[in-house]
């Protein structure tokens, strides 16, 4: 089973003087919520963490969910024979998390992990359907802890484009 989780850093806080109703996309998705992200798998007992304290939370979670859509792009779904590869790009390092999908299935690589174990492998459909749990879990926590969050037109068409499956 597929599990991911986020915590907020307390030595990048955002700026005092934000006003969350009226942050643009991308002071929202680059320069607010720093922290760390992990993906676990609970029955391997693998997990993939970043202990950076700088990631943009919620971007990380905007691009997971831009990533299982564009995993599912061949019209073939999971009778697709060939790779379909997507990655995270963490733009403050040159550190990649990568995806790629055969089949149903769907291994999650990190360029900061040293060990040379197999990769964290999770079916596609459990993929999309925990990283759109995750974006909305962090965006139900943002807008508990951010006055006006929940009024930004942003978080709004985000949480349309990807609703809980």
């Amino acid at each position: 089973m597929l599990d991911i989780g986020y915590s907020l850093s307390r030595r990048f806080p955002d700026p005092p003087q934000t006003d969350y109703r009226t942050a643009d996309v991308r002071a929202l998705r680059h320069d607010l919520f720093c922290g760390d992200v992990y993906l676990a798998d609970t029955k391997a007992d693998r997990e993939l963490a970043t202990a950076w304290g700088w990631l943009p939370v919620l971007d990380f979670g905007w691009a997971l969910c831009d990533i299982a859509e564009r995993l599912d792009a061949d019209p073939r779904g999971s009778r697709a024979a060939g790779p379909q590869r997507a990655e995270v790009d963490f733009t403050q390092s040159s550190d990649r998390m990568r995806f790629e999908r055969r089949f149903g299935w769907v291994d999650v690589t990190a360029d900061w992990v040293t060990d040379e174990g197999p990769p964290l492998t999770c079916g596609h459909a459990e993929l999309r359907r925990e990283a759109r749990d995750f974006l909305h879990d962090l965006l139900a926590d943002l807008t508990d802890m951010h006055e006006g969050l929940a009024d930004n037109p942003a978080l709004w068409a985000l949480q349309a484009r990807f609703p809980r499956v």
